[in-house]
């Protein structure tokens, strides 16, 4: 009977382990495991982003430069794809076959759950027929977005364009998935922030055909998106097409500041390319093309191209020569043209003009020996113990008028010019006890110095302000921006300034700018011609107008075209002109022609 009572427990505990394995298990599947219900949801509901517009672009006066337009982003649930028929696909779409692997084999490999982007920014027809097919394709469902649209056939190179956010930028800011769109250049890079506005979500029911149904519980659960912020930027959209027309066929920058304000007024890069080519399914192709161009229409020369400044350098020279007392505005020195002239021993070519010349009319006349005159008692001044050690105060000078240094916060891609460092200089040149002759060149703004048109343009801001620069800005302050508009006094004293806007407007009214003259306008101006070891020399001028209560300050760069006079002086003529009485007198006109019609890229 014990026998037998102890079986009995045996198989009672046997029966109650069984038992509680099935309760346990069930307690796991039904409370602990959320799986089925994960299954059971993904099934029947779908989590969708919503995306926010982006914010707007305007120009200085409310004119609409970038808006958004509708597009779709094809999406993928790898784990509910099944066979499909690719070529139906890959039709609709106009896509390789190769891409639309490649592209399912990534979003595997994010995750077999979760939905990504397979395709984007699918045009609205194409979105049409696709739409129509998608019930055949368990899996995918489209997603939709919003792309920009550009109501100007310029200026990227200050909008800068969006494109797919890359791994590393998820991984530093964990706001973005794959599939969302980031700024890479541009405005579009610097305000992404602002710009891009907040996503949200919605949940959305589906049949077992992945049609949408109605939202969840009629969208008690979703987040709406928040739009991004506009940007208002001080662009003059008019004034910028008028100068994009001017530069067609020509390499080079342009940049024109607002000198009270520091506002920048155009900004053109030259050659360009349409914005637009950077949006949609065309972008990865129109890139590569543009990438191929051998005149480089992705690189911005107005802020990223670094070239000798010539002889608008000259007017800093000046001015330091001024400030330093070794040299008045009455100082005199003879220049005997293509003859060239010996200063210590070294000849120094120039063009024919009268001589000698005082200050004023070695800018007016743009005398090359003048400034090494000039530039030898900067540099052998008894006030400091060496070459060198002038050379340092001068480069301080110079420094503090913003050269060598980004000068917008607006640009993330702006180059900062190079202003040779001592350290520099003692490497180059095998010592430390340097003469003034080793680095003669820079006196009239050759050799190692280098510039950037937008570092030329705020040169004339400070001369036509006489001694002080506003913090050069593209976009008008907003809430979140980085754009601190501050005042920046040069230590340059006020009456240095006077004879050099003097010796400026007999440039501009007869010396070597005055291809530019407007009537009734009195214009400032400085004409360069920078010598190009790799071809034709550079046309520049630095130009400001009115002279007194000045309005617009700008430099214009051309790269190849000869002397100053010859294209960028009359270029910058045209745009004050334009800027300042909105028209061009009908005497003016042929010159718009030729200015417009000139092919310096093809010849």
């Amino acid at each position: 009977m014990n026998k037998f009572a102890h079986r009995k427990k045996i198989i009672s505990a046997i029966i109650i382990c069984i038992c509680s394995i099935y309760v346990l298990r069930l307690f796991y599947m039904q409370v602990l495991d959320d799986s089925a219900q994960y299954k059971a949801v993904q099934n029947t509901q779908r989590l969708v982003t919503q995306y926010p517009a982006r914010g707007l672009i305007f120009d200085r006066n409310q004119k609409l430069l970038v808006e958004n337009q509708p597009a779709y982003d094809l999406m993928v649930i790898p784990r509910q794809v099944k066979a499909f028929d690719t070529a139906e696909i890959i039709h609709i779409l106009g896509i390789e076959k190769e891409v639309l692997i490649k592209n399912l084999n990534t979003c595997r490999r994010y995750s077999i759950r979760k939905a990504s982007v397979l395709i984007s920014q699918i045009t609205a027809d194409k979105y049409a027929k696709l739409q129509e097919k998608l019930y055949k394709y368990p899996g995918f469902f489209v997603q939709t977005r919003t792309l920009r649209k550009y109501n100007v056939n310029h200026s990227a190179d200050v909008f800068g364009y969006i494109g797919e956010v890359s791994p590393k930028q998820i991984k530093q800011d964990s706001t973005y998935a794959p599939g969302d769109y980031i700024g890479v250049n541009g405005l579009e890079k610097t305000y992404e922030s602002i710009l891009r506005g907040v996503k949200g979500e919605q949940i959305l029911l589906v049949d077992k055909y992945n049609r949408i149904m109605g939202s969840y519980e009629n969208g008690e659960y979703d987040k709406p998106a928040i739009v991004g912020q506009n940007l208002v930027t001080t662009l003059d959209a008019d004034l910028q097409e008028y100068a994009y027309r001017l530069m067609k066929n020509k390499k080079g920058g342009i940049i024109a500041i607002e000198p009270s304000t520091g506002e920048i007024l155009l900004k053109v890069s030259s050659p360009g390319y349409d914005p637009q080519l950077m949006v949609g399914l065309e972008r990865s192709k129109n890139y590569n093309k543009l990438s191929a161009d051998p005149n480089q229409p992705l690189f911005d020369r107005s802020i990223g191209a670094a070239y000798p400044p010539g002889s608008t350098f000259k007017t800093i020279q000046a001015l330091y020569g001024l400030q330093e007392k070794v040299i008045s505005a009455e100082t005199c020195f003879e220049c005997y043209g293509s003859f060239k002239t010996s200063i210590g021993g070294i000849r120094m070519g120039c063009h024919e003009h009268i001589s000698p010349l005082d200050l004023r009319q070695s800018l007016q006349h743009s005398c090359n020996p003048y400034y090494v005159n000039v530039w030898r008692r900067i540099l052998e001044n008894s006030k400091y113990p060496s070459v060198r050690d002038s050379y340092a105060a001068w480069r301080n000078f110079v420094c503090s008028f913003g050269l060598g240094n980004t000068l917008c916060p607006d640009f993330s891609n702006e180059k900062g010019g190079s202003i040779p460092t001592l350290a520099q200089y003692d490497k180059m040149l095998h010592t430390d006890n340097w003469k003034w002759s080793y680095i003669m060149s820079i006196s009239i703004g050759q050799g190692e110095l280098l510039l950037t048109p937008l570092q030329i343009a705020n040169m004339a801001c400070i001369i036509a302000n006489r001694g002080y620069y506003m913090t050069p800005h593209i976009v008008r302050p907003v809430n979140g921006g980085m754009n601190v508009v501050k005042k920046h006094i040069v230590p340059c004293s006020p009456r240095c300034f006077p004879p050099i806007i003097d010796g400026m407007a007999l440039a501009a009214s007869l010396g070597t700018a005055r291809g530019a003259a407007i009537d009734s306008v009195a214009i400032c101006a400085k004409t360069g011609t920078a010598q190009n070891p790799h071809g034709d020399d550079h046309s520049i001028v630095m130009i400001f107008a009115p002279k007194e209560n000045p309005k617009i300050a700008m430099a214009v760069y051309i790269e190849n075209a000869g002397f100053g006079a010859r294209y960028a002086v009359p270029i910058a003529g045209l745009i004050l002109e334009k800027y300042l009485k909105g028209s061009i007198s009908p005497k003016r006109k042929d010159l718009e022609e030729r200015m417009m019609n000139a092919d310096l890229i093809s010849k």
